[in-house]
């Protein structure tokens, strides 16, 4: 008996039962979604003990023992979300990057995507920040859509893996946000994190709209500094 009460034979019942119609091309789509799914629910039940564990004192050696990996391979693989000081807003942004990157079928989130999660996003500072040197949404998602790699065949489905350049705006993102001294990492952050991974397909965007790295930190923390007077007043 499964310990979590779960049969293969009641989870096959389930996809015919709710897909009917479908062939068999059709069923095999929808059970790798599924499976994904099943995972990432078995990680985030991993790291949960992890959490509870590691707040506990427990070292990474003795979770890694637990878990039956190295102490590298259990921070590694339990280490904080990357995205855990992320604001709302960002992690929309991110949905929006995903969401995008399927919408023009591609297998892969690049840092243009993530530029276009921005521009879905216009309560962030991020999108004011954009607006207030080019004034026109249109003439950035031009520019991106002309930077973008062709549309591929097929849309995905369940998860869409991160480029290595997206991986690195990501990380200077929350670079940016240490270094203004935040302890959040809002859509602000992501657009300097943007800039700041300079051989990326969205710097070099961004560079040929007429931002600078250091114009762009410039005008974040001024921004911020005038939003936080705001709410003082």
């Amino acid at each position: 008996m499964s310990p979590l009460n779960i049969h293969l034979a009641d989870l096959i019942a389930r996809l015919d039962e709710e897909l009917p119609d479908a062939g068999d091309l059709a069923r095999i789509s929808e059970a790798h979604l599924r499976a994904q799914t099943l995972s990432d629910l078995g990680d985030q039940l991993v790291d949960h003990y992890v959490r509870k564990a590691r707040q506990a004192g427990a070292s990474w050696s003795e979770v890694g023992d637990a878990i039956g990996v190295s102490k590298q391979a259990a921070q590694q693989r339990h280490a904080p979300n990357v995205f855990e000081r992320f604001t709302d807003l960002n992690r929309h942004s991110i949905v929006l990057a995903q969401e995008a990157a399927r919408t023009y079928k591609h297998d892969f989130i690049g840092t243009e995507h993530i530029l276009l999660g921005l521009l879905g996003e216009p309560r962030g500072l991020a999108y004011e920040v954009l607006m207030a040197k080019i004034e026109s949404e249109r003439r950035i998602r031009d520019a991106v859509e002309e930077a973008m790699p062709p549309a591929g065949q097929k849309a995905l489905r369940g998860h869409i893996a991160f480029r290595p350049e997206s991986k690195e705006a990501i990380e200077q993102a929350s670079r940016a946000s240490a270094d203004l001294g935040h302890d959040w990492v809002g859509t602000e952050h992501t657009l300097l994190g943007l800039i700041r991974a300079e051989d990326s397909v969205a710097a070099r965007i961004l560079r040929d709209l007429g931002f600078t790295s250091d114009e762009l930190h410039q005008t974040v923390e001024t921004e911020i500094i005038k939003r936080s007077a705001a709410r003082d007043k």
